[in-house]
């Protein structure tokens, strides 16, 4: 028969004093206080991770900072997590990244989703009072108008917001730690893009269309210069050396978070002269059209692609692989493909490779 373990108490945390060598009280299920010989108390989590036989400690913070209570709801929230499969340490590795490169256009973004699908139906509930069954109740017309993976991108968002009220005192457990089961997961969709022998077509539309220069600039830009929506969007003039025909992208601004060099071709730096009459005494090579101080958002795109009669068929970021596609079927080296489009290479033999040597490469390329 399993040992049971008594749950703690805070009379028995409070009292635990320091030892010769660090000990440990188990509270049950996972949850242990590590009291340390130089007296810190540390509340871990013990679990098994999905599809392993490996067990590993996730540390959930120091008493009495973090209480009994919170420590089990954290607890609760990990079960939960891993009764979808989900390893929470990745979870948390995963929302550190995020909050790392959240830049203002995404928080953006991320509001204005609250804002359209969630708010409206309980953004006027106190916190305290709000329960799972809400949560859902609000969640199902988006899941009946098929966007279950806006569902899913919500499930998410409200849960961050709600393990906030937890760990700030407002609320003693959170509500929405087990609504992601309620709904089945989306499929996985390929990125809508294109052929490179449509890119033709393509440009026409853009030429034709009535949208605005530097929209369409930016969608040229983005083709031209292989780099994400983002990065495309939030490029800055003091960013490009027009006489080296170089344009380095600072490390905080890359989604890998390592400076990115583009090579610019002769069609990328006549688009530079379209902009500057327009934006070279601004910061941004793309300023908003509402605040010019700001860059473009990085769906402005996205939002200009669908007014030309692209919408399901290509998205900004399918203008990579547009790129991708062409540059391997003309017989060029993956590795220099890979290096253009700044992809992370998890072979660290290839990324050390001399960076010099690929920058002349993806000069020609980019040519």
């Amino acid at each position: 028969m399993a040992r049971m373990t008594r749950p703690l108490t805070n009379n028995e945390i409070l009292k635990a004093k320091p030892q010769e060598k660090d000990f440990t009280l188990h509270d049950g299920d996972g949850v242990f206080l590590l009291i340390k010989t130089c007296g810190k108390k540390l509340w871990r989590y013990r679990y098994q991770r999905p599809n392993s036989s490996s067990r590993t400690n996730l540390s959930l913070g120091s008493y009495p900072a973090l209480t009994l209570a919170v420590a089990r709801q954290m607890r609760d929230q990990y079960m939960s997590l891993l009764a979808q499969g989900i390893d929470p340490q990745k979870q948390q590795e995963q929302v550190s990244e995020q909050r790392k490169s959240v830049t203002e256009d995404y928080a953006k973004d991320i509001w204005r989703s609250l804002e359209k699908d969630i708010l409206p139906s309980i953004g006027e509930i106190p916190v305290q009072v709000l329960k799972a069954r809400t949560i859902v109740e609000a969640l199902e017309p988006i899941k009946a108008r098929g966007a279950l993976e806006t569902v899913r991108r919500l499930v998410q968002r409200i849960n961050e917001i709600l393990i906030y009220a937890v760990n700030t005192g407002l609320i003693d457990a959170n509500p929405a730690s087990g609504v992601g089961m309620a709904f089945e997961k989306p499929k996985k969709q390929n990125m809508p893009t294109l052929r490179p022998e449509e890119l033709p077509n393509l440009m026409r539309s853009l030429v034709m269309s009535n949208l605005y220069v530097p929209t369409r600039c930016l969608i040229e830009w983005q083709l031209l210069t292989l780099v994400r929506p983002s990065e495309a969007a939030g490029d800055r003039w003091a960013e490009i050396d027009l006489d080296a025909k170089l344009w380095t992208i600072p490390a905080e601004r890359m989604k890998a978070k390592r400076e990115h060099i583009v090579p610019l071709s002769s069609q990328a730096l006549e688009l530079l002269e379209v902009m500057k009459p327009i934006s070279a005494h601004r910061e941004h090579v793309f300023p908003s059209r509402n605040d010019p101080k700001k860059s473009m958002n990085s769906q402005t795109a996205n939002a200009a692609l669908k007014r030309i009669g692209y919408g399901g068929k290509l998205v900004a970021h399918g203008l990579r692989s547009i790129a991708s596609t062409a540059l391997n079927e003309y017989g060029f080296n993956p590795d220099v493909i890979e290096a253009a489009l700044a992809h992370s290479d998890k072979n660290e033999v290839r990324k050390a490779y001399n960076r010099s040597t690929y920058l002349e490469r993806r000069i020609e390329l980019m040519n």
